[in-house]
C-alpha cells in the first residue's frame, strides 16, 4: 500500500522559508512523478509544482523563482523549498505521487504565512 507523510509545515512571517518533506512507501517512487498542490478552505486543490522521475520540474507562475521542488529518490522524499512566502501562500499543502495511472495523496501539511 501506497502511503505518503508530508511535514515542515507551520508559520512563517512574510518573506520566510519553509521546507516542506513528503516521504513515500510502497511504491517505486523513482519513476513516479512527484506533485505538490495546495488548498484554501472554499476553493479547490491547485497544483504548486511537480518533478518526474528524470528530475525535469514544472512551477506554476506564482511561484516562480521563490519556491523549488527537488527529489532525493534514494530517501524516497520529495521536497518543497519555499522562499520570500507571501500571505498569499497560506494553504494546506499536499503531496501526491503519480505512476502506473494512480495517484496517491498524503494528508496534508499547514502552512500560513503571517506577521
Amino acid at each position: 500500500q501506497v502511503q505518503l507523510v508530508e511535514s515542515g509545515g507551520g508559520l512563517v512571517q512574510p518573506g520566510g522559508s519553509l521546507r516542506l518533506s513528503c516521504v513515500v512507501s510502497g511504491s517505486v517512487f523513482g519513476r513516479s512523478v512527484m506533485s505538490w498542490y495546495r488548498q484554501v478552505p472554499g476553493n479547490q486543490r491547485t497544483l504548486v509544482a511537480y518533478i518526474t522521475g528524470q528530475g525535469n520540474t514544472v512551477y506554476v507562475d506564482s511561484v516562480k523563482g521563490r519556491f523549488t521542488i527537488s527529489r532525493d529518490n534514494a530517501k524516497n522524499t520529495v521536497y518543497l523549498q519555499m522562499n520570500s512566502l507571501k500571505p498569499e501562500d497560506t494553504a494546506v499543502y499536499y503531496c501526491k505521487s503519480s505512476a502506473n495511472f494512480r495517484d496517491y495523496w498524503g494528508q496534508g501539511t499547514q502552512v500560513t504565512v503571517s506577521s
